[in-house]
């Protein structure tokens, strides 16, 4: 039942006398400046439970990734908290990535010494030196990671931009039969075992410099790359040094050329240095580089010239400070977890892509280079976005990036990593990603003709390989308006797959075009062209499609469903590669026989149209069937927070009017699917996109990637300040009736810069110019940002909202009855009674 005007007046007036009493309560609860961000950085979520993450020592975005490195299964991120045992500690690594894994190039190991002092005493071969390490020892700090092997050798690490410098420290009694030398070996191999023919490898016998390099193989993409290392020791007098091959070694060779082998499995091989005793430990200072050994040297002696670990740590803690601190927020009845579980994801966010600028051998360029973007279909919904408010200048720096590789490669990646091109997922999503930061402002020396002449070649010029760059099928999609299932593309080559998926993105691609030919001006023609293009999602959608869990489930109508050539259609069940799909044969990713929807259904992908949800609601039946349909796939699982399609669906309860629920829906999945737990991640991290979403669901304001638009919730703290690095002015989000155990979770009432504000929406000129964003807070779901004139933008228009329902018939009644308490107790005695939760 509707609000009445009368009452919603009446209730109007009480909650701004609240926010009057409530004004001195909240300078009081104004935000500690005075904590250090970094004590709630926890780097081990997601290093178990198939997270994949990246553990160990690096700087925001940093080349160098030193950690020790595991035989999991799920070593994608190197290290792993589940019980594997250490192979190797090594400087390249990436985070939080699927498929194979990826860098872990030139591994060190080290030994206290070998048996019967002898240098073949030693096990070589990576399988067979596999050691596990002491629980408890672990150590994960930003700049830093250390760990204890259980053979006593303590290990610790920290890292400049292109250097990680290593510090084993060995047990005081040796192991019965071992000599009391050191030996340090580097091998020529990486995570995956990728390594090809021809891997060199040389030591210095008087220095112990050891220099290298291999051709080693992307981990989700197409070719190869070469990857150089240099290596200096402190700390010891050398006694010796050599090469190694398979399990034997020699101190009389020094350089090593080395085949891939025959089976498959890369020969092992390498080269050691042999220490005198070590009392106080030795220091190991590898450099790395994609140009040439002497740039790993040269980089190495330019960054840590002396060795000083404790210089360089504090240097990487000082640098990871400055890059979290723009946001703080209230401590005041807010939990560790929470704190952790946020600042956590924050720094996640930073780990991946990384900064190669000055290490693209493919090019020459004046230009940055960002490689290890894995991959930009999910980075693009809450990534990017985020990077964009926390870190404009490194977000700038990235687009950049991007439009030099289009301008030499010709095209804008979709997924590129280890200067390859990698697997294009979908749509080409670096147009999501050029156009949000335009929208929001990116420019400084970003040429946008160029970006723009980019999305557009996306958008016109199939290429001949578009499983790894642009789109495929575009004689299709222009001529059909969609991308037909068995497809006919006689120009271009990738998996005939994915065809619902494709369409969908394509169309929002298109769409986000628009945005930054309008800013640009002068394009009138192509806006119009590409805003007719983008709505031609409606073309894949059947009307008289259904689905239901069961014969005895809901039944829901209307569906995208894929159509042939012929503009008849095809079948797929919507429920083919949901969450709930248990059928063995479903399989929705690259593969040749996957299904029409990518790494999700039918039911998920059918909420898939960001600019236009106006429409969509309107085809599913008005705002109230649009709320059920959401309620059932969250409710049922059909959806999975751990993918990335799910994120933007928590939030477009926005867009039905009902802001309230997107709140409620917030907090389901937060705290239940990410917690501050070694395996406290739903699936893997993809690079931060995990940390993103957590990110911003908690400072309440999720954005809808490529448009000028945060979603607005109550923030999980009592306080959020967010200092733009670019302006310098801070933005300010204000809880009022802030309520730790999350039941005061639904706006009431808001006030922008102290003028009431009505909108469920922000832009981001909120963090630009620092404005100020007071919530008033309740138990119960009001009518808050439920009105047409309160909706975020849409292409389309809104159809068949009335007065607000969204509240039961209790809930008038608490509100008449709260009337007869002071304003203060109004919201205490709505929680006290608890009707009206969450009713439609």
């Amino acid at each position: 039942m509707a609000f009445t005007c009368r009452g919603l007046a009446a209730l109007a007036l009480l909650i701004s006398s609240a926010i009057a009493q409530n004004s001195t309560n909240s300078t009081k609860s104004a935000i500690d400046a005075n904590y250090d961000v970094l004590t709630y950085v926890n780097q081990l979520i997601g290093s178990s439970n198939g997270g994949n993450v990246f553990p160990g020592a690096t700087l925001p975005f940093g080349m160098a990734k030193a950690v020790a490195d595991t035989n999991s299964g799920s070593n994608q991120g190197g290290f792993t908290t589940d019980g594997s045992q250490i192979t190797g500690f090594s400087g390249m690594h990436d985070s939080g990535t699927g498929g194979s894994p990826s860098l872990g190039n030139f591994a060190l190991f080290p030994f206290s010494g070998c048996a019967g002092d002898d240098v073949n005493g030693c096990h070589y071969p990576k399988k067979e030196r596999a050691t596990s390490y002491v629980n408890g020892s672990v150590i994960a700090t930003p700049g830093y990671f250390a760990v204890q092997l259980a053979s006593g050798i303590q290990a610790d690490m920290t890292v400049t931009q292109h250097t990680s410098l290593f510090r084993f420290k060995f047990p005081a009694s040796q192991t019965s039969g071992n000599a009391s030398s050191p030996l340090i070996l580097i091998d020529l191999t990486d995570l995956s075992d990728s390594r090809q023919d021809n891997g060199t490898i040389s030591v210095d016998a008087d220095s112990g410099r050891i220099t290298g390099n291999a051709r080693f193989q992307p981990s989700f993409g197409s070719g190869t790359y070469i990857s150089y290392f240099c290596a200096d020791f402190s700390g010891a007098p050398l006694r010796d040094n050599g090469i190694f091959v398979d399990s034997r070694a020699s101190t009389e060779v020094k350089d090593l050329l080395i085949s891939r082998s025959i089976n498959g499995y890369p020969l092992p091989g390498g080269a050691f240095n042999r220490f005198e005793k070590a009392d106080n430990g030795i220091l190991a200072r590898v450099g790395v580089s994609l140009i040439s050994s002497e740039q790993a040297c040269s980089s190495a002696e330019k960054e840590i010239s002396d060795f000083d670990f404790d210089k360089v740590h504090r240097a990487a803690k000082s640098l990871w400070r400055e890059k979290i601190s723009p946001i703080k927020v209230s401590t005041n009845g807010t939990t560790t977890d929470m704190l952790t579980n946020f600042y956590s994801g924050i720094y996640r966010t930073m780990v991946n892509p990384q900064d190669y600028t000055g290490e693209n051998p493919l090019w020459e360029s004046d230009e940055p280079y960002f490689d290890s973007f894995y991959c930009i279909w999910d980075l693009f919904r809450s990534q990017m976005p985020f990077m964009t408010i926390m870190d404009p200048g490194t977000v700038t720096l990235m687009i950049r990036s991007l439009i030099d590789t289009y301008r030499h490669e010709g095209w804008l990646p979709d997924c590129r990593m280890s200067l390859s091109k990698g697997f294009t997922q979908g749509g080409s999503n670096a147009d999501n990603v050029l156009a949000d930061a335009y929208l929001k402002g990116i420019s400084e020396n970003v040429n946008w003709d160029d970006g723009y002449d980019a999305v557009v070649k996306d958008a016109e010029v199939e290429p001949y390989d578009w499983c790894c760059e642009g789109r495929g099928g575009l004689d299709s999609w222009k001529a059909l308006g969609y991308i037909p299932v068995q497809d006919f593309d006689y120009k271009g080559h990738g998996t005939m797959t994915r065809s619902i998926s494709r369409t969908l993105e394509y169309a929002y691609n298109d769409f986000v075009i628009t945005q930054i030919g309008s800013g640009l001006g002068g394009r009138v023609g192509d806006v119009e062209k590409y805003t007719a293009r983008s709505g031609s999602w409606k073309n894949l959608f059947k009307a008289d499609q259904t689905s239901s869990i069961n014969a005895s489930s809901a039944v829901f109508e209307g569906f995208f469903q894929p159509r042939y050539l012929n503009r008849t259609w095809g079948l797929q069940d919507p429920l083919v590669c949901s969450n709930i799909d248990n059928h063995s044969n479903s399989v929705c990713s690259l593969q040749s026989n996957a299904a029409e929807t990518f790494e999700s259904s039918i039911w998920e992908y059918s909420f898939f149209v960001p600019h236009d949800q106006a429409t969509l609601i309107t085809m599913f039946g008005g705002p109230a069937a649009f709320v059920e349909r959401l309620d059932y796939l969250h409710e049922n699982q059909i959806t999975y927070i751990g993918n990335e399609p799910a994120f933007l669906t928590v939030f477009q309860y926005h867009y039905a009017g009902r802001p309230a629920l997107s709140a409620k829906r917030s907090h389901y999945y937060i705290p239940a699917y990410f917690k501050p737990t070694n395996g406290g991640l739903p699936g893997n991290d993809d690079s931060g996109a995990m940390g993103s979403f957590v990110a911003l669901s908690m400072i309440g304001l999720f954005p809808n990637p490529g448009q000028n638009v945060y979603l607005i919730i109550p923030p999980y703290f009592e306080k959020v300040e967010i200092t733009s690095p670019l302006t310098g002015k801070t933005a300010k989000i204000k809880n009022v009736n802030f309520d730790p155990t999350y039941k005061n979770i639904y706006i009431q009432s808001a006030r922008l810069n102290g003028k009431p504000y009505t909108k469920n929406w922000i832009d981001h000129s909120f963090f630009t110019e620092g404005k100020e964003l007071v919530l008033i807070l309740g138990s119960v779901e009001s009518s808050w940002g439920t009105e047409v004139a309160d909706l975020p933008p849409s292409l389309g228009e809104y159809e068949g909202f009335g007065n607000f329902t969204g509240a039961s018939n209790s809930t008038l009644k608490m509100g008449k009855r709260a009337m007869r308490f002071s304003a203060a107790n109004i919201l205490h005695e709505m929680d006290k009674t608890g009707d009206g939760y969450w009713a439609n």
